[in-house]
């Protein structure tokens, strides 16, 4: 069955469901073809994620921790880097065009390259287009106390020495696209945190959305 989807996305501030779903590549959040209820589901996410703490009906990164982490106040780099990579307009908030066409890419049929990708640019702190070594040790270090992780300098140093020099091919002092793509084939697990399994059935967590007819207007 071919696919609906528009080649050519619009800018990400599109509200309408109907639109947003022609807009997001069919093969993120469907085998076909993006559904409205699929759109209309993470609209109520979106709902309760932009007005968890301000209700302006925009994610700020103060709700983004919240969601993550469920503290506002804990600064974190990975989340950081995630809050500005959704902020494509570089306003300060996230947007429901930008949350559906950003998220696209933790979803399990989301081509792995798409996923590659943005974890290129999740390490890559400077927008240089490549990775250098205090980048990726930034970038540990965060996932470290993400996950309330203890180590040594010295354990961190050894770690750091070890993934660069298996990753920078060429020698030169830092990791560039097709070097992090050959790393990452190498080393699968590093994209386990670029999948959210549960946007294959977002729909189930808000079946009542699903059960409308009607995209109803006082819903966006």
């Amino acid at each position: 069955m071919g696919c609906s989807c528009s080649k050519k996305a619009k800018s990400a501030g599109y509200e309408d469901p109907t639109v947003l779903a022609s807009e997001t590549p069919c093969e993120y959040l469907s085998s076909e073809t993006v559904s409205v209820s699929e759109v209309e589901a993470l609209h109520e996410l979106y709902k309760e994620l932009s007005n968890s703490i301000i209700e302006d009906g925009l994610i700020h990164k103060e709700e983004f921790l919240l969601a993550l982490f469920r503290n506002k106040s804990k600064r974190n780099l990975f989340a950081d880097r995630v809050f500005d990579l959704f902020d494509v307009k570089r306003n300060g908030v996230i947007e429901f065009g930008e949350f559906i066409q950003s998220l696209a890419v933790f979803h399990p049929n989301a081509p792995i390259e798409d996923k590659v990708t943005f974890a290129f640019r999740l390490y890559d702190l400077n927008q240089t287009g490549y990775i250098e070594r205090e980048e990726l040790k930034e970038m540990l270090l965060a996932l470290l106390h993400e996950s309330d992780l203890v180590l040594s300098d010295d354990i961190i140093e050894t770690i750091v020495d070890k993934t660069f020099s298996d990753a920078d091919i060429k020698g030169d002092g830092r990791i560039d696209q097709e070097e992090w793509k050959a790393f990452v084939s190498k080393h699968p697990n590093l994209m386990n945190n670029m999948t959210l399994p549960y946007l294959m059935d977002i729909t189930l967590a808000f079946p009542s959305f699903v059960e409308r007819t009607e995209v109803e207007d006082s819903a966006i």
